[in-house]
């Protein structure tokens, strides 16, 4: 297989990330699709929808789908592999919407949010006008149809698994199972969709662990480069990765059982305490990952290459 994949570095922006995998091309045929899509929407909630997808989204997902299916084949992606990776990002943006409304976030991708700009009734209908969209899209294709109802179903379950668990301190263990069924099942279907088997099941999962926990440390460091920065974790008590391994401490683990306002910025400093670790333990699952991409595909370059750029969105 003939091409080229660049090494990510600190300074590089996120969003740069088909371009360094060698899929430029495989996600112009993606936002040519959406665009199309968009179009023939209703006039009703066209606005609501151009305004959701006019952002500079990372398309990190739709990325991964490409990713997966070209290391087993150097052919072009298949029109059923497009179409899954236009759902596929159809249905990341109803959880966008949903998160921003839960979270009271004004702003997405520089933008107002959309229920910010069109109030919150509109923005829920909206957000379910694109989820059937996302079915109808691969309504012909059995395999996805299945895969984007398993993915729906373990995104709901993971949201109240960890809503339930807030306040308990818990180890990186139970961490890693919440993470699994929330951001890892999202990109574990990304790679199913790829390869439209499960040779890359694992690495999918992983990948998605990786991604989280980079959220996790990203937030707690400062950092915007997967859109986080906020403390709405450490407020809602939310089992985070630097949660996970400083609440060992029995003093920060009463800290996080009883968080509120008061001793927020004695949580917050014991958190950033527990960054280093929390790395290491990242570090941890991406060799994981690497190792299923090594054993499972065929072409494993762009796979690792997208290990190590989400590896260093912790630290970007």
């Amino acid at each position: 297989m003939n091409t080229t994949v660049e090494c990510f570095n600190e300074t590089s922006a996120v969003w740069e990330l088909p371009q360094r995998l060698g899929l430029a091309g495989d996600l112009r045929r993606l936002q040519s699709l959406l665009a199309s899509w968009t179009e023939e929407t209703d006039p009703e909630v066209r606005p609501m929808i151009q305004a959701q997808l006019s952002g500079r989204a990372k398309y990190f997902r739709p990325v991964t789908i490409f990713a997966c299916y070209r290391s087993m084949t150097d052919k072009e992606p298949s029109a059923k592999v497009l179409a899954a990776a236009a759902g596929l990002e159809l249905l990341h943006n109803v959880s966008l919407i949903v998160d921003d409304i839960l979270d009271r976030s004004r702003y997405r991708r520089g933008n107002l949010s959309l229920h910010c700009r069109y109030g919150f009734l509109p923005a829920l209908m909206t957000s379910g006008y694109i989820m059937s969209a996302a079915s109808r899209l691969v309504a012909a294709d059995a395999y996805s149809v299945t895969l984007f109802s398993e993915l729906m179903q373990r995104l709901g379950v993971a949201e109240c698994l960890q809503w339930r668990l807030r306040r308990h301190a818990l180890g990186t263990e139970d961490w890693r199972k919440i993470a699994g069924e929330d951001t890892g099942s999202m990109f574990e279907i990304c790679a199913r969709l790829g390869t439209r088997d499960n040779r890359l099941q694992k690495f999918g999962a992983l990948l998605g662990i990786l991604y989280h926990g980079c959220d996790d440390v990203a937030d707690v460091r400062g950092t915007t480069a997967l859109g986080g920065g906020s403390a709405k974790d450490i407020e809602d008590a939310i089992l985070t990765l630097p949660v996970a391994v400083a609440v060992r401490d029995p003093e920060t683990a009463r800290l996080f059982r009883q968080s509120n306002p008061q001793n927020r910025a004695a949580l917050t400093h014991r958190l950033q305490e527990a960054l280093p670790e929390a790395e290491d333990y990242l570090d941890q699952i991406a060799q994981e990952a690497e190792a299923e991409a090594l054993a499972n595909s065929k072409y494993p370059e762009r796979l690792i290459s997208l290990i190590r750029d989400t590896r260093l969105l912790s630290r970007a």
